[in-house]
């Protein structure tokens, strides 16, 4: 038979775990923590619209510290096109349910910064009228996900142009080819072409450090877009003989890509008779590519806004090469000026 044993009186009380957690993260503790995390603090007072804020909170905002500020105060380093987003978002916190996050631009001088304000609605945890809450800058995670999102839709934009490309090259082999085995060979050969041109616009790891002669790379890149060839047909490319770095090639064949899937579109390579030369002309800043074209359809220039090839390869021009590009809407063809920094280039 087994009896009830009551503990001895002597017998010390064990802490409970809360009671040692509160011991263990005392406010020394807690504050290495929260700096640790990058965690910036404040509160607010609902009456009389007043933030409190520590140190990191002042200098993630980019404002003095200096005690208590209003949500104006706040409010005049907030995105213009956030602002009244964040305003509304702050007075509704009290109706919602549990957490809440909100994430909005503020601006500190000429830098752009992503801050995620994180906090509990429905009054929990009020103390005195005055809500607590978290600022993080979360810049890192909202780039990454403009880059993701620029990523994909370059993805997709590609995808679309190698369609449209390869519609375009079974319509010109069909014009040169007298029997279907022909045009067959033919259009095999052009996509074997352009499959080896379209490698040229991502890099390649333990790719040849010195590079590409850039007649060699921009003869690769229009050959699928010839009938005879790069530099014997319609296709004309006439350069100096100087080298493009690996990274350089990379940017140059997305831009020659996609200027010559406009051509195939709507420019001279749409059409039997048209011609595209590229030639150099060399200026004080460095030296200039030009594409030039000749023999198709009247050329208007494009309205309204850009698309996102023209905005994908004035990026690629400024962004990895330091240059720019320009267009002339001429009537006899359309000419790219393509300005290049040389010790990019290499």
């Amino acid at each position: 038979m087994i009896h009830d044993r009551h503990q001895p009186e002597e017998y010390p009380i064990t802490e409970s775990p809360d009671d040692r957690v509160s011991s263990f993260w005392g406010a020394k503790r807690l504050r290495l923590a929260v700096e640790a995390a990058g965690v910036a603090l404040w509160s607010w007072n609902v009456d009389n619209d007043l933030f409190e804020m520590d140190d990191r909170a002042f200098e993630l905002w980019g404002v003095t510290p200096g005690g208590a500020v209003t949500f104006e105060d706040l409010s005049v380093h907030i995105h213009p096109l956030d602002r009244d987003r964040v305003r509304a978002a702050f007075d509704a916190t009290r109706a919602v349910l549990g957490a809440y996050e909100i994430d909005f631009r503020i601006m500190i001088r000429d830098d752009v910064r992503w801050i995620s304000a994180r906090g509990k609605g429905d009054d929990i945890g009020i103390v005195d009228r005055v809500i607590f809450g978290i600022f993080l800058d979360v810049s890192a995670r909202k780039q990454a996900e403009e880059s993701h999102e620029l990523l994909a839709g370059e993805m997709s934009h590609r995808v679309k142009n190698l369609l449209a490309i390869a519609s375009g090259l079974t319509e010109i082999t069909a014009r040169s080819s007298k029997s279907a085995p022909e045009m067959a060979k033919a259009l095999t050969q052009r996509l074997v072409a352009l499959g080896r041109a379209h490698d040229l616009t991502r890099p390649v790891p333990g790719g040849n450090v010195d590079g590409a002669l850039l007649g060699d790379l921009l003869a690769v890149l229009l050959a699928p877009y010839d009938d005879e060839g790069a530099f014997s047909g319609r296709v004309r490319v006439a350069v100096p003989r100087m080298r493009v770095g690996e990274r350089a090639a990379t940017t140059l064949a997305l831009v020659i890509h996609e200027l010559a899937t406009n051509s195939l579109k709507y420019g001279a390579l749409s059409t039997a008779s048209g011609t595209l030369d590229l030639s150099q002309r060399i200026e004080a800043q460095g030296f200039v590519l030009l594409w030039t074209e000749r023999g198709g359809p009247p050329v208007i220039a494009p309205q309204g806004a850009e698309g996102f090839g023209s905005t994908l390869i004035k990026r690629s021009m400024a962004g990895q090469l330091g240059g720019s590009i320009e267009y002339d809407w001429s009537g006899e063809g359309v000419v790219i000026a393509l300005r290049i920094d040389p010790a990019q280039l290499a």
